[in-house]
């Protein structure tokens, strides 16, 4: 499916009076972005971690041009963050305070959710304890007017 089908898309269900809201693991080339931000009322970003090492090994991508879609969004519309907290991969407080730092510098009105990982597929990590989730909260709320937990 090409970006022009999706952008004639979000064109239509402007002219509809609807919105748009995009859930997104951030990775998008910036022509397409570009095009695409007039459209987008709203974006759901999934922000895996906050280290380069993690998006490498995880992901096998770069964490960049996730950081610089959710800058890019959140200049022209509502933008939420979701990360996904994965117990001994980026459940580092010290982690999530550059996190909630870097969201911040955008606008502190950002909300973040901080989501309960279970295992599933081909992952076996166990379950993120809820105090693990509650450690990452107090450490993102001095920066994020609104950190939220997820999946408990």
């Amino acid at each position: 499916m090409s970006y022009e089908f999706i952008i004639q898309t979000a064109r239509l269900v402007h002219k509809a009076g609807l919105v748009n809201v995009m859930v997104s693991n951030g990775y998008i080339e910036k022509e397409p972005l570009q095009a695409l931000l007039p459209y987008i009322d709203a974006w759901n970003i999934d922000l895996k971690g906050f280290s380069q090492d993690f998006y490498q090994s995880l992901c096998g991508a770069s964490l960049q041009p996730v950081l610089d879609t959710i800058e890019a969004a959140a200049a022209v519309s509502h933008v939420e963050v979701t990360t996904l907290v994965i117990p001994g991969e980026n459940d580092d407080p010290a982690q999530m305070d550059a996190e909630a730092r870097w969201l911040a510098s955008i606008l502190p009105d950002i909300p973040l959710h901080l989501t309960r990982y279970f295992p599933q597929y081909h992952w076996s990590a166990p379950v993120t304890p809820v105090e693990t989730l509650k450690k990452l909260q107090a450490a993102a709320i001095p920066y994020l007017h609104y950190v939220y937990l997820g999946n408990v």
